[in-house]
């Protein structure tokens, strides 16, 4: 019996990235192949954490949290990729619209997903990790938004900016994702501010800078986490 690590199946809004304000359902996988400083589901790093749940089991909670203004279901964690052949025997047995959240490093393993609605994308940073970057990284990223595109899956990148993120390296960044996303005028860019905002009290300015930096060869927005106004899960 196929089963992955669960730690918790909720019911809340999405509070980041285009879809921030619809109803969703959370299922968050435990487990992840980073191990990003600016993680605020600390929980969700070690497979630990997670208790395992069978599809049965996820898709009768799923049914039991719905509600009349549900949008989609959100596969989070962590990383959900890392359960790819799960996470696509539940989409088989809803009949609610799917969105994956990830760090997009398993190309091979999004390739399974093509019964995907919407994707969440992220693209990392040297400074999202307390040693060194691997470059590989990133051309993991741009090869999981080419295959999503190339199946008509609805996808876009978030970007987590710091205040002390280097303005020329994400310039370069999106100057390198328009040359290498095969169809870039379907991808939008998404600046998530890092949390807490308060981090950018006296850098307001540099979040347009940012944004004009991205804007010369991406579609681009910046949207904070709602779900951290609201203090809501």
């Amino acid at each position: 019996m196929l089963e992955a690590p669960i730690v918790e199946i909720f019911s809340s809004i999405q509070g980041e990235g285009l879809l921030v304000g619809r109803r969703q359902i959370f299922v968050r996988f435990a487990g992840c192949n980073l191990d990003c400083n600016y993680c605020d589901t600390e929980d969700s790093k070690s497979v630990k954490n997670g208790e395992l749940k069978s599809v049965d089991y996820v898709v009768d909670r799923i049914n039991s949290l719905k509600t009349e203004d549900l949008h989609s279901i959100s596969f989070t964690g962590g990383e959900p990729l890392l359960y790819a052949d799960f996470i696509r025997k539940v989409i088989d047995r809803i009949d609610t619209p799917s969105f994956l959240e990830t760090n997009g490093t398993f190309p091979n393993e999004i390739k399974k997903l093509d019964n995907l609605d919407y994707v969440s994308l992220d693209i990392k940073l040297p400074e999202h990790f307390d040693g060194d970057y691997n470059n590989k990284i990133f051309d993991r990223e741009i090869e999981s938004v080419n295959i999503l595109l190339e199946n008509s899956i609805k996808v876009y990148c978030k970007i987590v900016l710091f205040p002390e993120s280097g303005l020329d390296y994400v310039e370069n960044l999106a100057s390198r994702m328009s040359n290498e996303i095969n169809d870039k005028d379907l991808v939008s860019v998404v600046i998530q501010p890092v949390s807490p905002i308060s981090r950018w009290k006296n850098s307001k300015d540099l979040l347009f800078k940012f944004s004009q930096a991205i804007g010369k060869y991406m579609d681009v927005l910046t949207i904070p986490q709602l779900h951290k106004f609201l203090e809501i899960e």
